[in-house]
């Protein structure tokens, strides 16, 4: 066991995020509704890959156990994973896609900010730097959501009905546990649950501008960040962890 486990969970749960949004992105690599988007969506994919390598290698030097960031990504059996359950749903229509990425990178750009006052060096480092492309994320999700609200019949339907998808997904972004208090204690990162009333009007600004309402506020799912994962998240893991578990440490 790491000497800090606290810490090496904290770190996998923001880690964790940009992994499993990533990959779950990449899907849409080749099929994306046109070109231009096929190459912004995958390279909003490279982004999260790139994120959730740096924090991985900090979680590995962390657990002191011999492992590098390689082996956290494609070694790790899903209920080892604390990502929240939103990003690992799998894509579905490009409405829902977008509605999940704006929901969640809104929610990531406030987190990000509060973690630039972290005390932890590394994690404040890594704030500032992914927070330029975060807020591009931000932007490319809003001008869609925006696109689709004000925009034909068809595409305001299935913006409406994203959302709706999206609902019971939203709170537990919200959400603090024993871990996440513990964090907030020593300074590593920000209250999410203090984020929600500037999350409601970011995201409220976005939807007046498209003629949506707001996402109803649902019961909540939740259970991710302790491990416990809808089934999707095994068969991402499938797919991802493939060629490292059928060739164990083979390089190319």
């Amino acid at each position: 066991m790491a000497k800090d486990q606290k810490k090496l969970e904290y770190v996998l749960r923001i880690a964790d995020n940009a992994l499993i949004l990533g990959q779950r992105l990449s899907e849409w690599c080749g099929h994306g509704p046109v070109l231009e988007e096929d190459i912004a969506l995958s390279n909003i994919s490279l982004d999260y890959f790139g994120q959730a390598s740096h924090l991985l290698k900090y979680a590995a030097e962390i657990e002191e156990a011999g492992n590098d960031e390689d082996h956290l990504a494609f070694h790790r059996d899903d209920t080892e994973f604390r990502n929240l359950l939103m990003v690992e749903l799998p894509n579905g229509d490009y409405a829902f896609t977008i509605a999940r990425q704006f929901f969640f990178s809104v929610w990531y750009q406030l987190f990000l900010e509060g973690l630039l006052k972290s005390q932890d060096e590394f994690l404040r480092g890594f704030a500032e730097k992914s927070l330029k492309e975060v807020k591009y994320h931000v932007q490319h999700a809003s001008d869609w959501v925006i696109r689709m609200g004000d925009g034909t019949e068809e595409s305001r339907r299935r913006i409406i009905q994203a959302f709706a998808d999206l609902a019971d997904f939203i709170p537990e972004c919200f959400t603090t546990d024993e871990l996440d208090l513990y964090a907030i204690q020593h300074g590593w990162g920000p209250d999410a649950s203090h984020l929600k009333e500037s999350w409601q009007k970011n995201v409220a600004a976005v939807c007046t501008e498209a003629g949506l309402e707001m996402p109803a506020e649902g019961w909540g799912q939740r259970g991710g960040k302790i491990g416990k994962h809808t089934e999707y998240l095994g068969f991402i893991l499938a797919e991802m962890q493939y060629l490292q578990r059928a060739h164990p440490g083979a390089k190319w």
